[in-house]
Order: C-alpha cells, then sequence, then structure tokens
C-alpha cells in the first residue's frame, strides 16, 4: 500500500533548499536532508530527483504569492486595490526571503509557466477597474501601467527582502506609487491617500 504524502514534508524540503541557495551552500541530496529528520528518498519520493526539485522550488513562491495575493479583500477603492496588492506582494517577499530569490533565477524551469503571468493578470484586472471608476484617463494602457507597478514593488522586495535597505524603506512605496498613479490621472491628494491605505501595513506605526 502506497504511504500517503505528507504537504508539511515538501513544504520543508522547498524551504531547506531555497535556504542553502541563500546561504550560497551547496544543495545536495544529503545537505537537503541534513537535520531534517527525513531521508534522500524523500526528495525522489516527492519530486523525482534534484531536477524536479529545483522546478517545485520556483513554483512554489509564484504559488505562495498567488495565495498571498489572492487574500487581498477588493473594496470600493481601486486605487486602495492597487496599493494592497503591492503591498501584499512585499509581504510576501519579506515572509518567504529565500523563495523569493528564487523565483526570478531563470535557471530554473517552472513547472507551471503561466504562474508568473497571474500576478501581473491581477494589477491589470485593478488597473481595469481603475479605470472604469474613472481613477485613470480611458487611454491607460492597463498592462503597461502594471508592469511599471510590478517594477516599483520588486525593486522594493529585492532591496529590503534579500538587499541592503532596512524596512523603513519600505515607505518610499507610497510616494512612488502615487506618482505612478498620478500620472495616469488620479486625483494627487486622493491618490495619495488612497495608496497610503493600501500600503498601510508596511508602513511604521
Amino acid at each position: 500500500m502506497a504511504r500517503t504524502k505528507d504537504p508539511a514534508v515538501r513544504s520543508l524540503l522547498l524551504d531547506r533548499a531555497a535556504h542553502l541557495l541563500s546561504a550560497r551552500q551547496p544543495v545536495t541530496l544529503r545537505t537537503l536532508v541534513a537535520g531534517t529528520g527525513v531521508s534522500t528518498m524523500a526528495v525522489y519520493t516527492y519530486f523525482g530527483g534534484m531536477d524536479g526539485l529545483w522546478q517545485a522550488l520556483r513554483q512554489e513562491g509564484f504559488t505562495r504569492l498567488a495565495a498571498r495575493l489572492a487574500g487581498v479583500t477588493m473594496s470600493a477603492d481601486p486605487v486602495r486595490d492597487l496599493a494592497a496588492l503591492g503591498a501584499a506582494y512585499l509581504a510576501n517577499a519579506l515572509e518567504n526571503p529565500d523563495l523569493y530569490r528564487v523565483m526570478f533565477d531563470a535557471r530554473f524551469d517552472l513547472e507551471d509557466a503561466g504562474a508568473a503571468d497571474e500576478t501581473l493578470d491581477r494589477l491589470v484586472r485593478a488597473i481595469d477597474r481603475a479605470k472604469t471608476h474613472g481613477r485613470f484617463h480611458g487611454e491607460v494602457e492597463p498592462l503597461e501601467l502594471a508592469t511599471q507597478s510590478w517594477t516599483i514593488g520588486h525593486g522594493l522586495a529585492s532591496l529590503v527582502a534579500t538587499g541592503p535597505l532596512p524596512h523603513q524603506a519600505l515607505t518610499h512605496g507610497v510616494p512612488l506609487l502615487t506618482a505612478l498613479f498620478t500620472g495616469a490621472g488620479d486625483e494627487p491628494a486622493r491618490c495619495r491617500r488612497s495608496v497610503e491605505r493600501g500600503w498601510g501595513r508596511l508602513l511604521p506605526a
């Protein structure tokens, strides 16, 4: 009778692999299971070998990000919602810094190549809502603005979650997004208020 796979073991091995990579330590069957309480056979049981592990590692990063973004409750304020999606993106990077590094390492394939697209699609849909509500100009191209917004979030995440800047630097997201969305047509003061509400949890108390 085949044993039921334990999702916790799979997550444990993925987190361990991401940590080894970030620490510039070799990732081998032996180092992967060291201190985990599982045998090297678990890598084959859950991933079919090391190649499958690398694919799953990147995928896990996008899976966790998708779950975090899906947890953002939409409100009557689409600009607030855009900022909230950006804040969720950064919160995910701060909580999973090792996986975040691997997510954008193109040396490793994704199990589902559309996983990264879904992140961008959420921003595109939110921008469409902002246009419908009259917050952005009708001629604004949602994909272009979504890409610019993601660039801001990714830059901050790279500098804070995996780089040299302190958490306080996340406050720069408010003026950066306000400038971007104001350029898209939103009224400056109203835009600032919306962005601050969406960015709230990342701001100092």
